[in-house]
């Protein structure tokens, strides 16, 4: 036996050894994995999943899909393409979803819709440059405007009293925005929102391009949009410039996995292409990319009808919880704006039953995880992978949770609207530079917050780094925090990093 050859023996032998040994000693079930093992706890307890990834802890997809997925992780060998010079079959995928989603360009995203967000401000924007945005935004739309030196002008969108939520954007709000700074490149709106409310795209779509600017879109929410008529107008079928959809919240699709679609010829594709390249990792998983591929195929192929299913469902649950005092399910009724009617928001107020408490109680009493909860309101993320079944539990639990748990008085009305108003001290683009010191939320007020302060879900921030913290929105932290919601940038659950 030649050296290089005894080398190979030796090191198998002792691996396999090794192997056996560890498996005597200590079984694999006992092995300190925390990740892996709450993962198959959950899995195996046969949850009834309300909440992304879209999939539906795979009853969303055909089996023959789920079979063999490690020998399919992969890397860029022949014959496999390169996601950031496709020429062969990423480059065909990437144009059959153009075709499917009615956009002219599609590219696969594989960090999710972060980074199509934070590509997309790059794109239209440069340092100093004005971005009317929002103020629902994502965490990562502020997060991109920071990095890219962007000025952000800001837009709140109406409040809906009855539910505690943020609702449509007023299209003239944004027309004035508009006319008050010609200089601004561009709007980015938020469309749906988490709560599933569509504001008039078509509207805000004329609006902008009348003023020559760019629309860019966090459609996030909305990939399933444009696949029945049923449903709210898509973002690339409004003719909107650009918008980001993560794929894994409403369509059978892997987490992390999103398109980002293109209109038009305003957009410099050199430009986008270069920092798409520059803000996804150079090893996307090629996983991540079929999945991106089957569920256009899934939609494309059964989509209408699998949506049509759905409806029926979401119609049923409505109809059986109409006979339960206090419940109220957010719809058209309430809003003055469209509605995804996929997104079941389920609202509790009169129950007296917070959504914080309702989530825990439906987690306990009926293994059902929603997708999140907020003051007032359950928030459900329903997809063409829920079935029958799944909504018969829901409102089954439902029922009988507010029956055994109702309260005497309804829930107070948790809207301040001071803590809404954006005193920006320092700006954005200044603040990755600000060095910061602890103090107690009791004492931030008056104060300028370092970090930004997001209650969680939904990821919408409260307080943005270099904006004064007002006395109402420690006050509101506060409440939330008592209700039991879950705030990130808090420290220690009672401190706030604000600007030396």
């Amino acid at each position: 036996m030649d050296l290089a050859n005894a080398r190979s023996f030796s090191f198998i032998s002792i691996y396999d050894r090794i192997y056996l040994w560890l498996k005597e000693v200590i079984p694999i079930s006992e092995w300190n994995i925390p990740i892996y093992n709450s993962l198959k706890k959950y899995a195996g307890s046969n949850p009834v999943p309300f909440h992304m990834p879209g999939h539906k802890m795979g009853k969303g997809l055909p089996e023959e899909f789920l079979r063999d997925l490690l020998p399919m992780d992969v890397t860029e060998i022949p014959g496999m393409d390169n996601l950031h010079f496709p020429s062969g079959p990423i480059k065909q995928a990437q144009q059959l979803a153009a075709e499917a989603f009615k956009a002219d360009k599609t590219y696969f995203l594989v960090n999710g819709s972060t980074c199509g967000i934070h590509a997309m401000i790059f794109t239209i924007c440069k340092p100093g440059d004005k971005l009317i945005v929002t103020r629902d935004c994502h965490r990562s739309v502020i997060a991109g405007m920071m990095l890219a030196g962007v000025e952000p002008i800001y837009i709140k969108p109406e409040y809906n009293s009855r539910f505690g939520i943020y609702s449509h954007v007023d299209p003239d709000k944004i027309r004035q925005a508009l006319d008050n700074n010609p200089d601004a490149v561009g709007v980015l709106i938020t469309r749906p929102n988490y709560y599933g409310v569509c504001s008039d795209i078509v509207k805000i779509v004329q609006i902008v391009h009348s003023h020559e600017k760019l629309l860019i879109v966090d459609e996030a929410h909305g990939a399933h949009l444009c696949f029945n008529e049923k449903l709210p107008l898509g973002s690339m079928q409004a003719g909107v410039d650009m918008c980001v959809q993560s794929a894994h919240k409403t369509l059978p699709a892997l987490t992390q996995s999103a398109y980002l679609h293109v209109n038009g010829k305003k957009i410099d594709i050199e430009r986008l292409e270069f920092y798409l390249s520059a803000l996804q990792t150079s090893s996307p998983s090629y996983i991540l990319m079929a999945f991106l591929d089957i569920a256009r195929a899934i939609m494309q192929n059964k989509g209408a009808q699998q949506l049509e299913d759905l409806f029926k469902n979401i119609e049923d649950l409505r109809e059986t919880l109409k006979g339960v005092d206090g419940i109220t399910l957010l719809g058209k009724s309430q809003l003055c704006s469209d509605y995804d009617q996929t997104r079941v928001v389920i609202n509790l107020r009169d129950t007296g039953i917070t959504g914080y408490e309702m989530e825990k109680l439906l987690r306990d009493a009926s293994n059902i995880q929603v997708e999140m909860s907020d003051y007032s309101n359950v928030v459900c993320i329903s997809t063409v992978a829920d079935n029958q079944k799944d909504f018969e539990i829901l409102a089954e639990a439902l029922k009988s949770m507010v029956e055994l748990h109702r309260k005497q008085d309804p829930l107070k009305d948790l809207y301040i609207p001071e803590a809404e108003d954006i005193f920006q001290e320092i700006v954005l683009k200044d603040m990755a530079l600000r060095s910061g010191k602890l103090v107690n939320i009791e004492s931030a007020a008056g104060f300028v917050s370092h970090d930004m302060i997001v209650p969680y879900p939904p990821g919408i921030p409260l307080i943005c780094p270099g904006e004064k913290i007002s006395r109402n929105s420690v006050d509101l932290l506060k409440t939330i925090a008592a209700a039991g919601g879950i705030i990130h940038g808090l420290v220690n659950e009672n401190e706030i990093r604000i600007v030396k």
